[in-house]
């Protein structure tokens, strides 16, 4: 097997980093996506069709997000095995994740286009956006197995240690969307659902082009369309691992869908400024999820191959970066605020809203970093139930809980900013108590001395 791609030998600042680096790229052009929408669409279709679009982002991770928290553990069973060089374990591994993956899109796309004009209205939508924002996300929906089929194989590409070719095939879409966005919007007039159709265009290509990668690869790894199946053992096994993670995500997704909920109280400036600051942060933390995909891909391959001391260095390192970029971006984003805002909408009171989040969360990024980057240890150890618990309790039940409460007491939108710093800071205590207290990794090393002993004769 080629160890080219492999984590476990060579200087380990280096090979976080160099993997990290395709990894933020790569991100930063598929942000483009909804941002390019939210552009194009709040400059040339004006600030409702920007609420419009901004309404529909919670519902999108809502109905996504499970599906990316199961990939998530197929990612850590594929760096596992390709770390302890088991050749035939990485590919039952790989061809299960495929054909589940096969399924969850069809799933995705008909709870999407059947059940998005209920959720939106749950989730108290402006009356004067809802037509547009259901109009946008069915479409969405439509193509949704181009997006969960290009997140699966960029994880499974990753996990193998391969962050260069899903930003090249990445990099290509995102230029593509951007150029479909203009040529609906733009050219031939048409409203938000030439935006949603752009974006679902470029995410077919992606797939595709991820799909060619793995089928023409040369290596162990090579995906083969007629060993296309579920090999129940190793589904049990992605399960054990992603569940955690798809649950976590879920509820944190419906937690989102009630923040969201009492944005939408507060009229359509409050959701398009709000919106548009969704857009910045997720920019802004590009970095950081860069290298908390590194992180765990290090973690996992490490332990496979049962290097323990370099799992420790590397979770380290990797857990500094991502604050040290963390805090800088934060500071950034604050001062920087008004014009970032502002290139999303030209509407005074939206641009308020938007700011007033920004300078609320942005100098607390550190907080959001730290929940992250422990986890993203936590997960790639396969310890993912540790980080669920942490992110259930205090970014679902804590959060909504100080809305609900809070937000009819004092009535302003304030309160919903401040509810993320909050429980933001929650989480990283809860996840540093466990990761200092407990060691996340006696577990790899004690089951090691164990079979050392019995193969050696050793009672």
């Amino acid at each position: 097997m080629n160890t080219q791609n492999s984590m476990t030998e060579g200087s380990i600042g280096g090979k976080m980093i160099r993997f990290a680096i395709p990894l933020f790229i790569g991100n930063l052009f598929q942000q483009l996506y909804n941002t390019a929408d939210a552009l194009i669409v709040g400059n040339l279709l004006g600030n409702d069709a920007l609420a419009a679009v901004s309404a529909t982002g919670t519902l999108v991770f809502l109905l996504v997000s499970f599906f990316n928290g199961m990939y998530a553990g197929a990612g850590v069973v594929v760096s596992r095995y390709f770390g302890a060089k088991d050749t035939d374990k990485v590919q039952a591994a790989i061809h299960t994740n495929v054909a589940v993956t096969l399924l969850s899109g069809i799933i995705l796309t008909i709870i999407g286009t059947a059940f998005t004009p209920i959720i939106l209205g749950w989730m108290g939508t402006p009356e004067d956006v809802m037509a547009q924002s259901v109009k946008y996300v069915q479409i969405y929906f439509a193509g949704s197995l181009g997006l969960v089929m290009y997140n699966s194989l960029r994880g499974i590409m990753q996990a193998l240690g391969d962050s260069t070719h899903p930003l090249h095939y990445l990099i290509f879409s995102s230029v593509l969307n951007v150029i479909l966005d203009l040529l609906f919007i733009g050219v031939f007039r048409m409203d938000v659902g030439g935006a949603a159709l752009a974006t679902i265009i470029a995410q077919f290509l992606s797939a595709l082009l991820c799909l060619a990668r793995l089928m023409r690869s040369e290596e162990a790894y090579r995906l083969s369309l007629r060993n296309i199946r579920i090999d129940w053992p190793m589904l049990k096994l992605i399960i054990n691992y992603g569940l955690p993670s798809g649950l976590q995500n879920s509820v944190i997704a419906i937690a989102n869908v009630v923040v969201q909920s009492n944005i939408n109280a507060f009229g359509t400036n409050a959701v398009s400024g709000c919106g548009a600051y969704s857009k910045i942060e997720g920019f802004a933390f590009l970095p950081i999820t860069s290298f908390t995909i590194a992180i765990t891909t290090f973690v996992g391959q490490n332990l496979g191959a049962k290097e323990y001391e370099r799992t420790r260095k590397g979770a380290k390192i990797g857990i500094f970066c991502s604050l040290l970029l963390a805090e800088a971006v934060g500071v950034i984003v604050y001062i920087a605020a008004p014009f970032l805002i502002g290139l999303f909408t030209s509407e005074p009171e939206a641009i308020a809203f938007g700011v007033q989040k920004a300078r609320t969360c942005a100098i607390f990024y550190f907080l959001l970093a730290s929940s992250h980057c422990l986890a993203a240890v936590l997960r790639g150890a396969g310890k993912a139930v540790i980080p669920m618990a942490a992110m259930l309790i205090c970014w679902c039940l804590i959060r909504v809980s100080i809305l609900q409460i809070c937000v009819p007491i004092f009535q302003s939108i304030a309160v919903v900013n401040w509810v993320y710093p909050i429980t933001w800071s929650l989480s990283t205590v809860f996840l540093i108590v466990y990761y200092v207290k407990v060691d996340w990794m006696h577990g790899f090393e004690e089951k090691d001395v164990r079979h050392h002993r019995v193969s050696h004769g050793v009672k």
